[in-house]
């Protein structure tokens, strides 16, 4: 398989620009899809190719197997994403997505390539972990009461027993990449980072998200937004805004 169809794989919802300057890599939550980002593209200027990272075990790779550890799932996105790294890049990752998107920059860095800008959201600082959490292992039914708490599946689909059979196992695999992170001291990232959080997320708070300072040994800013641990999927205009400043801000590195 040629690196090229592996790439069209991982981001299937992209418009690229000729004018494109900046790649803004987006990486989807537990049990999200690419097509969480899709509107996105109405927002940002032509000059930035928003780039809709679709993981393993949902829509067009739904017959894929999921990945259900972090380190081979990073290994493969960065095989994958390296072609599309000829111009500057920045990721953005929410909730199991930030973690993603760390580990990713951090491994790329490794190589010698760095993000310009590493904005993680709803996800607590990587050295915060509940290790007593193992979701994942849980019966079905307890793991959709989960799901229920966690508000981030639709109710008409937690009650439709037919479509959870069949994304139960991409959901339960997310949470396993999460649960069984394990995090390991590094060369600190050298690009800045911005966390965001929702004011109202009963999980992640403003703390949890100020830890994320200690990975970069460049700048790093902290913003809440109004709504919960969901907000970049129901409220999401204020992330974007705060999203392009950044980026603007610092256009002279790209």
């Amino acid at each position: 398989m040629t690196a090229k169809k592996v790439t069209n794989l991982w981001i299937p919802y992209r418009k690229p620009s000729s004018h494109s300057r900046l790649r803004l890599f987006c990486f989807p939550y537990a049990g999200g899809s690419a097509s969480v980002f899709r509107d996105w593209f109405n927002f940002f200027p032509p000059e930035i190719d928003i780039c809709a990272i679709q993981y393993p075990g949902r829509e067009r790779r739904m017959n894929e197997p999921q990945f259900t550890s972090l380190p081979p799932l990073v290994d493969m996105l960065a095989e994958a994403l390296l072609p599309e790294l000829d111009i500057p890049f920045a990721f953005l990752g929410h909730s199991l997505g930030a973690l993603i998107s760390f580990e990713l920059a951090r491994l790329f860095q490794k190589k010698g390539i760095t993000p310009i800008h590493l904005f993680v959201s709803s996800y607590r600082a990587p050295t915060i972990q509940d290790k007593e959490d193992k979701s994942h292992l849980l019966p079905d039914n307890e793991f959709v009461e989960k799901l229920y708490k966690h508000n981030g599946t639709p109710a008409s689909v937690l009650e439709n027993r037919e479509l959870m059979n069949l994304l139960l196992p991409t959901i339960r695999a997310d949470f396993a990449i999460s649960e069984t992170y394990v995090y390991s001291p590094s060369v600190l990232l050298n690009c800045p980072i911005s966390a965001y959080g929702g004011i109202a997320d009963p999980d992640v708070k403003y703390d949890d998200l100020k830890s994320w300072e200690e990975q970069t040994i460049n700048s790093f800013n902290v913003r809440m937004f109004p709504g919960d641990h969901f907000y970049i999927r129901n409220k999401p205009e204020g992330i974007i805004n705060s999203i392009l400043k950044e980026l603007l801000t610092n256009r002279g590195s790209w």
